[in-house]
């Protein structure tokens, strides 16, 4: 397989895409983690075929995809569970707030490490739930803006109403792919203060050379025993309109607790996504690494780009995903950076007031080598404006 990740898809005219037209159509968009490439072509045969079908009726399930599923995790995450472990739902920010709503009680805390994902941020507020935050730790290293967990913060933000720990890993927005020493130590203070553990793991598959993605559910049965893995196709395989999300919940009484929550809300999966998904993960690996090592140039050219165009920008280095997270505080732009560059540059960034961070801004940079430098280079012109 060779794909041309260069080729422009224009996805404002031909469809109604939001990542293209939230904006005016003079607006580069680098915002929504929405790739600009054509998804992997077994999943459009598989597409193809089951819409030629056409019998379209109800699909409660797929046991074809779990089975799929389950020797994935095996084979590349060094998960070992059954079939009956995976819980489908429509997508990962319904997942957030499924788990959000089934533990603990309104009132009670729901604790996670900021700048991250706006739907963790939210999902408080939308469960009658407490919204508890620790901050993780930045630092520069070698011209790059880093992160880790900051424990101090963790053990300062935790009280006896903290019953859920939301974990982004790969992380969404700061890029980190925690190691297992970190790890560890995360999976202790969970088990210490008693915590159920709702892991956002979507993107475990974006992970660059050098790294590897390690599920806090791998490490020892007690924590499996009390983690919700929440996982989908949609980042990794270019397939966020098809509304699918599945989790790993190997403890009998939580899983229990998922579905019948998921039952009241009256949560199911469209039959297409059940066809996409299990045609992505069976046989989408060979774009899948095409697409990331497109990805990795893409980055660091962005990284040398804001290096040399814009040396008061920290920037991360993202050991996954394909978001990378900027301090745009040093420039003072009003009324904040992400409206500044929309103004006057006609780029479309993600405002990182939403990740809980204001001053900062958040890229993506899955797109065509020459959309993402005709976005930075009005970014960067837009200063001298």
């Amino acid at each position: 397989m060779s794909v041309n990740f260069n080729t422009f898809i224009d996805r404002r005219h031909q469809f109604d895409c939001a990542k293209w037209t939230q904006y005016p159509e003079e607006v580069i968009p680098l915002w929504v983690a929405d790739m600009d490439f054509l998804s992997p072509e077994p999943v459009i045969d598989a597409l193809r075929e089951r819409v030629e079908h056409g019998v379209f009726g109800y699909q409660n399930d797929s046991p074809e995809l779990r089975e799929v599923l389950v020797e994935r995790l095996s084979a590349r995450h060094n998960m070992h569970v059954s079939s009956d472990q995976i819980v489908f739902m429509p997508g990962l920010v319904f997942g957030l707030n499924t788990v959000g709503r089934a533990v603990g009680a309104p009132g009670l805390g729901i604790l996670m490490q900021t700048p991250v994902y706006p739907p963790f941020l939210t999902t408080p507020k939308n469960n009658d739930r407490l919204l508890q935050t620790a901050p993780l730790a930045s630092s520069m290293l070698d011209g790059v803006l880093r992160y880790e967990i900051d424990f101090e913060a963790l053990e300062a933000a935790v009280t006896p109403e903290t019953k859920l720990f939301l974990l982004c890993n790969p992380h969404n927005p700061v890029g980190r792919v925690f190691t297992r020493v970190e790890l560890e130590a995360l999976a202790e203070f969970c088990l210490r203060h008693n915590l159920i553990v709702c892991a956002d793991e979507i993107h475990c598959d974006l992970v660059y050379p050098g790294y590897a993605h390690i599920s806090i559910a791998s490490l020892a049965p007690e924590i499996a025993d009390r983690c919700v893995t929440l996982l989908a196709p949609s980042k990794t395989f270019n397939l966020p309109g098809f509304g699918l999300g599945w989790a790993v919940i190997e403890n009998p009484a939580l899983r229990e607790l998922i579905q019948t929550t998921l039952g009241k809300i009256g949560a199911s999966v469209n039959a297409l996504a059940y066809t996409a998904a299990e045609a992505a993960y069976r046989d989408g690996q060979a774009w899948l690494d095409e697409v990331l090592a497109y990805l990795q140039d893409n980055r660091d050219a962005l990284i040398d780009f804001v290096h040399e165009n814009l040396p008061n920008v920290p920037i991360t280095q993202p050991e996954g995903t394909y978001l990378a997270w900027l301090d745009c505080r040093a420039l003072n732009l009003q009324p904040d950076p992400y409206q500044f560059f929309l103004d006057n540059g006609h780029v479309a960034f993600s405002n990182g007031e939403s990740f809980g961070a204001p001053g900062f801004i958040r890229i993506n940079y899955a797109t065509t080598r020459a959309t993402l430098m005709e976005g930075l280079n009005r970014a960067a012109a837009s200063l001298g404006k």
